[in-house]
């Protein structure tokens, strides 16, 4: 028997784990053969503190003193550059208002990313304080933690049955695990996981989201580019490991499975992109997707369910998993545990499942 099972080995699960471990035995089940195998293992890995819903802004800002000291840090500048055309004036203001960005020259944004179409480019704002996140180095670090707190983490753990009996959860996952408490950080799964315990879900959905990794375009070093994007994020470019990851950034909703990229919308995307640079972008290296869940109000759920308060949501990160997991998951361990939480009240209301329930 252990104190708190915690279904999900992605990083909401995993942060979660390691912040209650602190005060409780703590049990991981993963169904995969590994950790961090689906929506944490295809992240686009990045922290801009203004972007999301208010809700996941107050979680970015509780967040970034971790991510920039604990550990020696986990933050590497990169840089945010929007990008557009001169029709679309209207959606790049929109974007400089909602992602906090500074309105530069197009020249500059040209010698920024110097692939860029001169032609093409119009109106350009840059945000400096947009970092890389080392999110291998996060996960290893809390899954020792837990260990470390003498928690287990257990993969190939297929959930197939959670009953409540007078002495806890029951979950059947190959061998029977038993504890008073169980939380739910399954990502795409979440909605699924509660219907098996009989808890009425939240109607989170996931959403497909295609990338490609292509070579470094006319061999250019990447390693000082920013991350760049389209308008209206229609598409978005980030330097990594000598390559460059491309995203049509689409949001299809779909159901919980392994994600493989949808080949037309990728190519859209590719055109998109392809339009605002001059190098022609040749065969991808490579090409995968995620999941990105979301619940209705897109931000994210954490704390009792209302009506089964022995059943804790930490789901719905949607894209914000890596940047908010320190923040998010110190917000979750305060609430389980009883804890005056260290943010607001008002965003602890607009990120509690309460706010979901009739």
């Amino acid at each position: 028997m252990t104190d708190i099972i915690v279904i999900g080995g992605g990083i909401a699960g995993l942060s979660a784990a390691a912040r209650l471990s602190e005060d409780a035995r703590v049990t991981v089940l993963e169904m995969e053969s590994a950790t961090g195998y689906h929506a944490s293992g295809r992240s686009a890995a990045l922290i801009e503190e203004n972007y999301g819903a208010v809700s996941v802004q107050a979680l970015n800002h509780a967040s970034i003193d971790y991510l920039r000291d604990a550990n020696d840090g986990y933050l590497t500048q990169r840089g945010l550059l929007i990008v557009a055309e001169d029709h679309d004036g209207a959606a790049f203001a929109a974007d400089v208002k909602t992602m906090g960005v500074t309105r530069i020259k197009a020249t500059e944004a040209c010698e920024m990313v110097p692939i860029l179409d001169p032609g093409q480019v119009h109106f350009a704002g840059y945000h400096a304080e947009a970092f890389d996140i080392d999110t291998d180095r996060l996960m290893q670090d809390f899954i020792r933690s837990v260990r470390a707190n003498g928690g287990q983490i257990i993969t190939d753990a297929i959930v197939t049955d959670i009953r409540q009996t007078a002495q806890g959860w029951v979950v059947k996952a190959g061998e029977e695990y038993t504890a008073p408490t169980l939380v739910n950080a399954a990502g795409a799964w979440a909605d699924l996981i509660a219907g098996i315990a009989g808890v009425t879900p939240l109607g989170i959905v996931p959403h497909r989201r295609s990338m490609a990794r292509i070579a470094a375009p006319g061999g250019h070093d990447l390693s000082r580019w920013p991350m760049f994007f389209g308008t209206g994020e229609s598409w978005y470019a980030k330097p990594d490991a000598g390559a460059l990851i491309v995203s049509p950034a689409e949001e299809h909703a779909t159901h919980p499975h392994d994600a493989f990229a949808d080949d037309m919308v990728l190519a859209e995307g590719l055109a998109r992109y392809q339009n605002m640079v001059t190098p022609e972008v040749t065969r991808p290296l490579a090409t995968w997707a995620g999941l990105r869940s979301f619940a209705p109000d897109r931000t994210l759920v954490l704390g009792r369910d209302p009506d089964v308060p022995e059943f804790v949501w930490c789901a719905g990160q949607g894209g914000y998993g890596f940047q908010t997991s320190p923040g998010a998951s110190q917000l979750l361990a305060d609430l389980v545990m009883g804890r005056p939480p260290q943010i607001e009240p008002a965003m602890v209301a607009a990120l509690i499942p309460d706010r979901l329930r009739p």
